[in-house]
């Protein structure tokens, strides 16, 4: 993902997924709040800093960052991060959580959920990280 010669690889992608349990829950009808997103992105800059630089690197700022749809306690989250620009230390990130799957609970079925047809993007951000 990274050559001597060239740099980080624009263009590469890490993609994590991850539940969302029922203790992060903060708001009626088992809303999240949005700094949950933003943690979610933290973790798969990290990959991607261990990825193209050997360092976990450290965010310096977010830019744009846009919650578009909830996220509640019972989803699947699929989270993505692509590299768009790398600079000497510094690694603009633009990144996406989608909600890919949702709790769908009746009296009957508690646990049920479900995979949702399309992903609903619900947050989406461009960053910056800077590596040593």
């Amino acid at each position: 993902m990274t050559s001597p010669e060239t740099g980080p690889a624009i263009g590469t992608k890490v993609v994590h997924r991850r539940y969302v349990p029922y203790s992060h829950a903060h708001y009626a009808g088992n809303l999240v709040d949005g700094a949950y997103s933003l943690g979610l992105f933290g973790d798969v800059a990290t990959e991607m800093c261990i990825l193209t630089d050997g360092d976990e690197g450290l965010f310096a700022s977010y830019d744009d960052v846009q919650f578009k749809a909830p996220v509640r306690a019972g989803d699947v989250l699929e989270i993505t991060c692509e590299l768009v620009k790398a600079g000497t230390r510094s690694r603009v990130m633009e990144f996406a959580v989608y909600v890919v799957a949702r709790g769908a609970a009746t009296e009957a079925r508690p646990g049920a959920a479900e995979i949702l047809d399309e992903p609903v993007l619900a947050t989406s951000a461009r960053g910056t990280v800077v590596v040593p």
